[in-house]
């Protein structure tokens, strides 16, 4: 099984914390779609023996494309690859941009899935996130999604922001609850370089929260969450029984994957390629017959590293003897032989053979996995 991700890289505005690939510039959007359909056709030997399971619009926001864009995509996907067995295809979504007529459009499609990102319920922290969207705005894109059918709804929520509180944040997750929807994807706010939200870091004008506020709102999110009925099955997302995302545990899984589009990343089970991080370049790249990527074989160190970043990340942990299996008894020990000091001081457990974070081992699991890794 195999999955495949189009990386939509439009946005009517970008924020201030994002360092995906995107821009602003919508007239490309014709042009894009007709490369995005040709890379299908030119790397559909990638997926030839794999028949695709789960296909994921990310981006960007994909809810800028269009009927017209979105069913001249699907129709090359159907064409080239085997979807006998598609059970999941998700499309994120902006708030502003799911009004009725819009979600009408995308029932008439294959999508199955919703994934709208609204990040907070708080119209003073959207505004400084540079959201489009206000609390109003979201809950009416989800009561409307439900009314008009889509039964399986992932939100993102984003915590840890310079002026939140434990009562803020509460708010956020008690109208997340009141909603009923699925799946949440919850991230602590992260200062990536070059974007608005680090040049106000490093100018003084905003500050980080402390690791005690940090390890408040994570145990806050857990807990009401779990209390909710969510299961906690990876570090950020949490999902009502039967509502796992599918195509992100494929990447924890390491299955195949097929990334479409500029900066798109794909998995074969060998080796990693990634394209460029540029739509002009990627345009010029298709329609030439001469696509910019990269690729990279992965050693069987790198393939160790990935399997303990990615396992360990989730509820089902590591299962040692498979990584025994793997990669040979040297690694095998060198992973337990790492772990033991995170065992004694209650940040791992290790139980039948499988290495899991405990809470407290969740919220510094950077620190850990970085440990168990083999430089």
């Amino acid at each position: 099984m195999a999955g495949i991700y189009l990386h939509i890289p439009f946005c009517k505005s970008r924020c201030i914390y994002c360092d995906f690939y995107s821009q602003t510039d919508e007239t490309y959007i014709d042009e894009f779609t007709e490369a995005v359909c040709r890379e299908a056709h030119l790397r559909k030997q990638m997926l030839e023996n794999e028949t695709v399971r789960t296909i994921y619009f990310g981006g960007g926001t994909p809810s800028r494309l269009q009927e017209k864009h979105l069913e001249k995509i699907f129709d090359t996907l159907f064409a080239e690859f085997s979807m006998n067995n598609l059970a999941e295809v998700t499309l994120e979504a902006n708030p502003d941009d799911l009004s009725p007529e819009y979600i009408g459009m995308l029932r008439r499609l294959p999508f199955n899935r919703i994934s709208i990102g609204i990040q907070s319920f708080n119209d003073d922290e959207l505004k400084f996130l540079g959201r489009r969207h206000t609390s109003h705005d979201a809950v009416k894109a989800v009561k409307n999604s439900q009314q008009m059918g889509f039964d399986n709804i992932s939100i993102d929520l984003m915590y840890g922001l310079p002026a939140q509180t434990p009562e803020i944040w509460q708010n956020n997750l008690q109208q997340a609850c009141a909603l009923d929807i699925q799946h949440i994807s919850a991230y602590h706010l992260t200062y990536e370089e070059n974007t608005p939200l680090y040049g106000l870091l490093k100018k003084g004008k905003i500050h980080p929260v402390d690791e005690e506020l940090s390890s408040t709102f994570f145990n806050q999110l857990i807990d009401t969450l779990e209390e909710e009925g969510f299961v906690h099955y990876e570090i950020s997302n949490f999902a009502k029984p039967g509502y796992l995302s599918q195509h992100n545990s494929s990447y924890w899984k390491g299955d195949t994957y097929l990334g479409l589009g500029p900066s798109a990343h794909s998995f074969d089970g060998h080796n990693r390629s990634w394209n460029t991080a540029s739509l002009t370049a990627y345009l010029k790249g298709v329609f030439t017959g001469n696509m910019s990527c990269e690729t990279e074989h992965l050693s069987l160190l790198q393939h160790y590293n990935e399997f303990i970043l990615t396992r360990l990340r989730t509820r089902d942990g590591i299962d040692t003897l498979e990584l025994k299996n793997r990669f040979g008894e040297s690694l095998y020990r060198y992973c337990l032989d790492g772990a033991q000091k995170f065992i004694e001081e209650g940040l791992l457990v290790f139980q039948n053979n499988v290495l899991k974070l405990t809470r407290k081992g969740m919220f510094i699991s950077d620190g850990i996995i970085s440990e168990l890794m083999k430089v």
